[in-house]
Protein backbone atom coordinates (compact mmCIF):
# COMPACT_ATOMS: atom_id res chain seq x y z
CA UNK A 1 0.00 0.00 0.00
CA UNK A 2 1.07 3.52 -0.37
CA UNK A 3 2.37 5.67 1.97
CA UNK A 4 0.37 8.50 2.76
CA UNK A 5 3.58 10.81 1.29
CA UNK A 6 2.83 9.42 -1.97
CA UNK A 7 1.58 12.16 -4.21
CA UNK A 8 0.64 12.08 -7.92
CA UNK A 9 2.87 12.87 -10.05
CA UNK A 10 2.55 16.86 -12.46
CA UNK A 11 2.52 16.94 -15.78
CA UNK A 12 4.33 19.20 -17.59
CA UNK A 13 3.12 22.59 -17.94
CA UNK A 14 3.78 22.85 -21.46
CA UNK A 15 0.38 20.39 -21.50
CA UNK A 16 -1.36 22.93 -19.34
CA UNK A 17 -0.96 26.02 -21.40
CA UNK A 18 -1.00 24.42 -24.85
CA UNK A 19 -4.48 25.58 -26.41
CA UNK A 20 -3.80 23.42 -29.66
CA UNK A 21 -4.02 20.01 -27.88
CA UNK A 22 -7.32 18.39 -28.41
CA UNK A 23 -9.87 19.01 -25.93
CA UNK A 24 -9.83 15.71 -24.05
CA UNK A 25 -5.95 16.45 -23.37
CA UNK A 26 -6.55 20.14 -22.41
CA UNK A 27 -9.30 18.92 -19.98
CA UNK A 28 -7.41 16.12 -18.49
CA UNK A 29 -4.47 18.54 -18.01
CA UNK A 30 -6.62 20.78 -16.25
CA UNK A 31 -7.99 17.65 -14.28
CA UNK A 32 -4.54 16.33 -13.13
CA UNK A 33 -3.67 19.48 -12.29
CA UNK A 34 -6.50 20.41 -10.07
CA UNK A 35 -6.24 16.50 -8.95
CA UNK A 36 -2.71 17.66 -7.37
CA UNK A 37 -3.03 21.01 -6.14
CA UNK A 38 -6.07 19.55 -4.22
CA UNK A 39 -3.67 17.45 -2.70
CA UNK A 40 -4.78 14.08 -3.66
CA UNK A 41 -2.97 10.60 -2.93
CA UNK A 42 -2.82 7.93 -4.88
CA UNK A 43 -5.99 5.17 -3.97
CA UNK A 44 -7.98 8.75 -4.06
CA UNK A 45 -11.18 8.24 -5.56
CA UNK A 46 -12.17 10.90 -8.24
CA UNK A 47 -15.90 12.18 -8.46
CA UNK A 48 -18.42 10.54 -11.19
CA UNK A 49 -17.56 11.09 -14.44
CA UNK A 50 -21.00 12.87 -14.81
CA UNK A 51 -19.77 15.22 -11.93
CA UNK A 52 -16.54 15.68 -13.81
CA UNK A 53 -17.85 16.93 -17.27
CA UNK A 54 -20.56 19.39 -15.30
CA UNK A 55 -17.21 20.64 -13.55
CA UNK A 56 -15.33 21.02 -16.76
CA UNK A 57 -18.63 21.97 -19.23
CA UNK A 58 -17.38 19.09 -21.57
CA UNK A 59 -19.71 16.25 -22.31
CA UNK A 60 -19.16 13.13 -21.04
CA UNK A 61 -17.47 11.52 -24.16
CA UNK A 62 -14.94 14.23 -23.70
CA UNK A 63 -14.60 13.56 -19.92
CA UNK A 64 -13.89 9.77 -20.63
CA UNK A 65 -11.44 10.28 -23.17
CA UNK A 66 -9.53 12.92 -20.87
CA UNK A 67 -9.59 9.90 -17.96
CA UNK A 68 -8.57 7.40 -20.25
CA UNK A 69 -5.17 9.25 -21.61
CA UNK A 70 -4.91 9.86 -17.83
CA UNK A 71 -4.87 6.24 -17.43
CA UNK A 72 -2.85 5.39 -20.32
CA UNK A 73 -0.03 7.82 -18.43
CA UNK A 74 -0.01 5.71 -15.40
CA UNK A 75 -1.77 8.53 -13.66
CA UNK A 76 -5.33 7.18 -12.52
CA UNK A 77 -6.87 3.80 -12.94
CA UNK A 78 -10.53 2.36 -12.73
CA UNK A 79 -12.31 -0.06 -11.35
CA UNK A 80 -15.36 -1.54 -12.51
CA UNK A 81 -18.70 0.20 -11.12
CA UNK A 82 -16.51 1.81 -8.88
CA UNK A 83 -14.86 4.64 -10.43
CA UNK A 84 -11.94 6.64 -11.49
CA UNK A 85 -8.57 6.52 -8.55
CA UNK A 86 -5.51 7.94 -8.90
CA UNK A 87 -3.53 5.49 -9.53
CA UNK A 88 -1.70 3.16 -6.57
CA UNK A 89 1.68 3.81 -7.87
CA UNK A 90 4.78 6.10 -6.34
CA UNK A 91 5.49 9.76 -8.59
CA UNK A 92 7.33 9.54 -11.66
CA UNK A 93 9.75 11.37 -13.21
CA UNK A 94 7.76 14.29 -14.56
CA UNK A 95 9.47 13.58 -18.69
CA UNK A 96 8.44 10.12 -18.12
CA UNK A 97 4.82 11.20 -16.99
CA UNK A 98 4.83 13.22 -20.38
CA UNK A 99 6.18 10.12 -22.75
CA UNK A 100 4.89 10.28 -26.35
CA UNK A 101 4.76 7.05 -28.18
CA UNK A 102 8.31 6.71 -29.98
CA UNK A 103 8.71 6.28 -33.64
CA UNK A 104 7.39 2.28 -33.45
CA UNK A 105 4.07 3.43 -31.95
CA UNK A 106 4.69 2.38 -28.43
CA UNK A 107 4.55 3.74 -24.91
CA UNK A 108 5.97 1.49 -22.26
CA UNK A 109 6.45 -1.48 -24.14
CA UNK A 110 2.86 -1.59 -25.42
CA UNK A 111 2.21 -1.21 -29.37
CA UNK A 112 -0.59 1.12 -30.28
CA UNK A 113 -1.47 2.99 -33.48
CA UNK A 114 -0.96 6.74 -33.07
CA UNK A 115 -4.02 9.16 -34.46
CA UNK A 116 -4.12 12.07 -36.33
CA UNK A 117 -4.98 14.14 -32.85
CA UNK A 118 -1.98 11.95 -30.94
CA UNK A 119 0.23 13.01 -33.90
CA UNK A 120 -0.45 16.81 -33.82
CA UNK A 121 -0.17 17.05 -30.06
CA UNK A 122 2.79 15.49 -29.81
CA UNK A 123 4.19 18.00 -32.02
CA UNK A 124 2.09 21.13 -30.70
CA UNK A 125 0.36 21.68 -33.62
CA UNK A 126 -3.29 23.26 -34.18
CA UNK A 127 -5.80 20.71 -35.31
CA UNK A 128 -9.65 21.49 -36.53
CA UNK A 129 -11.64 18.94 -39.23
CA UNK A 130 -15.02 19.79 -41.60
CA UNK A 131 -17.06 17.02 -41.85
CA UNK A 132 -18.21 16.28 -44.85
CA UNK A 133 -20.40 13.43 -44.13
CA UNK A 134 -21.45 11.17 -41.21
CA UNK A 135 -24.33 8.15 -40.90
CA UNK A 136 -24.71 5.22 -39.71
CA UNK A 137 -25.56 2.34 -42.62
CA UNK A 138 -25.48 -1.27 -43.30
CA UNK A 139 -22.32 -2.94 -43.72
CA UNK A 140 -21.30 -3.91 -47.65
CA UNK A 141 -20.47 -7.74 -47.98
CA UNK A 142 -16.51 -6.93 -48.43
CA UNK A 143 -16.56 -4.34 -45.76
CA UNK A 144 -18.52 -7.26 -43.30
CA UNK A 145 -15.33 -9.36 -44.33
CA UNK A 146 -12.28 -7.19 -43.50
CA UNK A 147 -14.31 -5.67 -40.35
CA UNK A 148 -15.35 -9.33 -39.36
CA UNK A 149 -18.75 -8.53 -38.95
CA UNK A 150 -22.14 -10.23 -40.15
CA UNK A 151 -23.12 -8.54 -43.44
CA UNK A 152 -25.69 -5.37 -42.94
CA UNK A 153 -24.18 -4.83 -39.93
CA UNK A 154 -24.28 -1.47 -38.62
CA UNK A 155 -21.31 0.71 -39.40
CA UNK A 156 -20.37 4.13 -38.55
CA UNK A 157 -19.16 6.28 -41.53
CA UNK A 158 -17.40 9.47 -41.93
CA UNK A 159 -15.44 11.44 -44.18
CA UNK A 160 -13.76 14.64 -43.21
CA UNK A 161 -11.35 16.55 -44.18
CA UNK A 162 -8.10 17.21 -41.82
CA UNK A 163 -6.54 20.39 -40.99
CA UNK A 164 -2.68 20.78 -39.46
CA UNK A 165 -1.91 24.45 -38.31
CA UNK A 166 -4.86 25.98 -40.39
CA UNK A 167 -3.30 23.80 -43.97
CA UNK A 168 -5.43 21.04 -45.14
CA UNK A 169 -3.82 17.76 -45.22
CA UNK A 170 -5.40 14.91 -45.58
CA UNK A 171 -8.96 13.68 -46.59
CA UNK A 172 -10.17 10.77 -44.44
CA UNK A 173 -13.06 7.70 -44.99
CA UNK A 174 -13.10 6.27 -41.71
CA UNK A 175 -15.78 2.51 -41.65
CA UNK A 176 -16.37 1.25 -37.70
CA UNK A 177 -18.44 -1.30 -37.02
CA UNK A 178 -20.97 0.65 -34.42
CA UNK A 179 -21.01 -2.16 -31.95
CA UNK A 180 -17.51 -2.11 -30.67
CA UNK A 181 -18.50 2.15 -29.83
CA UNK A 182 -21.86 2.81 -30.24
CA UNK A 183 -21.23 7.11 -28.96
CA UNK A 184 -19.20 7.33 -32.14
CA UNK A 185 -22.89 8.22 -34.10
CA UNK A 186 -23.37 10.99 -31.25
CA UNK A 187 -20.22 12.43 -30.97
CA UNK A 188 -19.28 15.46 -33.05
CA UNK A 189 -15.67 14.82 -34.99
CA UNK A 190 -15.90 18.60 -36.01
CA UNK A 191 -13.82 18.62 -32.24
CA UNK A 192 -13.43 15.03 -30.93
CA UNK A 193 -10.59 13.08 -31.71
CA UNK A 194 -11.80 9.41 -33.04
CA UNK A 195 -8.98 7.50 -31.59
CA UNK A 196 -9.98 9.39 -28.08
CA UNK A 197 -13.78 8.53 -28.38
CA UNK A 198 -12.47 4.84 -29.07
CA UNK A 199 -10.19 5.10 -25.81
CA UNK A 200 -12.69 6.26 -23.87
CA UNK A 201 -15.86 3.45 -24.56
CA UNK A 202 -17.15 1.17 -22.45
CA UNK A 203 -15.22 -1.12 -22.71
CA UNK A 204 -12.32 0.64 -23.87
CA UNK A 205 -11.12 0.12 -27.79
CA UNK A 206 -7.55 0.55 -27.98
CA UNK A 207 -5.86 0.72 -31.59
CA UNK A 208 -2.83 -1.58 -31.22
CA UNK A 209 -1.38 -2.44 -34.72
CA UNK A 210 -2.61 -1.21 -38.06
CA UNK A 211 -2.48 -3.20 -41.47
CA UNK A 212 -1.06 -0.21 -43.26
CA UNK A 213 -0.19 0.52 -47.51
CA UNK A 214 0.48 3.85 -49.15
CA UNK A 215 0.58 4.56 -52.62
CA UNK A 216 0.97 7.76 -54.87
CA UNK A 217 -1.02 9.40 -57.28
CA UNK A 218 -2.52 11.81 -59.33
CA UNK A 219 -5.86 12.83 -57.54
CA UNK A 220 -9.17 13.02 -59.15
CA UNK A 221 -11.43 15.99 -59.16
CA UNK A 222 -12.88 15.83 -56.01
CA UNK A 223 -9.81 15.48 -54.20
CA UNK A 224 -8.36 18.29 -56.31
CA UNK A 225 -10.85 20.55 -54.98
CA UNK A 226 -10.91 19.19 -51.55
CA UNK A 227 -7.08 19.65 -50.88
CA UNK A 228 -6.42 22.43 -52.28
CA UNK A 229 -4.42 21.28 -55.13
CA UNK A 230 -3.99 23.80 -58.00
CA UNK A 231 -0.64 22.10 -59.67
CA UNK A 232 0.97 18.69 -60.16
CA UNK A 233 0.92 17.74 -56.75
CA UNK A 234 0.00 13.77 -56.23
CA UNK A 235 -1.75 12.46 -53.45
CA UNK A 236 -0.16 9.57 -50.77
CA UNK A 237 -3.41 7.19 -50.59
CA UNK A 238 -2.99 5.15 -47.82
CA UNK A 239 -4.96 2.34 -46.64
CA UNK A 240 -5.50 1.09 -43.21
CA UNK A 241 -6.87 -1.09 -40.70
CA UNK A 242 -6.70 -0.76 -37.13
CA UNK A 243 -7.02 -3.85 -34.76
CA UNK A 244 -8.21 -3.66 -30.88
CA UNK A 245 -6.31 -4.50 -28.18
CA UNK A 246 -8.39 -8.10 -28.59
CA UNK A 247 -7.27 -8.14 -32.10
CA UNK A 248 -10.54 -7.52 -33.46
CA UNK A 249 -10.41 -5.14 -36.76
CA UNK A 250 -11.94 -1.71 -35.43
CA UNK A 251 -11.06 0.82 -38.05
CA UNK A 252 -11.10 0.47 -41.64
CA UNK A 253 -9.65 4.13 -43.10
CA UNK A 254 -9.01 5.25 -46.62
CA UNK A 255 -7.02 8.65 -46.54
CA UNK A 256 -5.40 10.56 -49.27
CA UNK A 257 -2.83 12.88 -47.80
CA UNK A 258 -1.71 16.01 -50.05
CA UNK A 259 1.73 14.62 -50.78
CA UNK A 260 3.73 18.10 -50.58
CA UNK A 261 2.16 17.83 -46.89
CA UNK A 262 2.47 14.20 -45.54
CA UNK A 263 5.53 12.27 -44.65
CA UNK A 264 5.56 8.54 -44.25
CA UNK A 265 7.64 7.12 -41.75
CA UNK A 266 7.84 3.06 -40.47
CA UNK A 267 9.65 0.70 -38.93
CA UNK A 268 9.89 -2.68 -39.61
CA UNK A 269 9.99 -5.47 -36.59
CA UNK A 270 10.14 -8.83 -36.04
Amino acid sequence: MPTPETRPARLPQSLLTDDALPLYAQVAARLWADVSAGGAHAGDRLPSERALAARYEVSRVTMRAALTDLAARGMLESAAARGWFVAQTTALPEQEQAAAPDARGTRGGTHSVEGFADYAAKHGLATRARVLHSAVRPATVSEAETLRVGPGAALFEMRRLRFLDGQVVVLEHNRLPLALCPVLAETDFTEASLFATLRGAHPAQNPQVADYSVEARQPDATERELLEITDATPVLVAYQLAYNQDGRPLELTLAAYRGDRYHFRGSITS
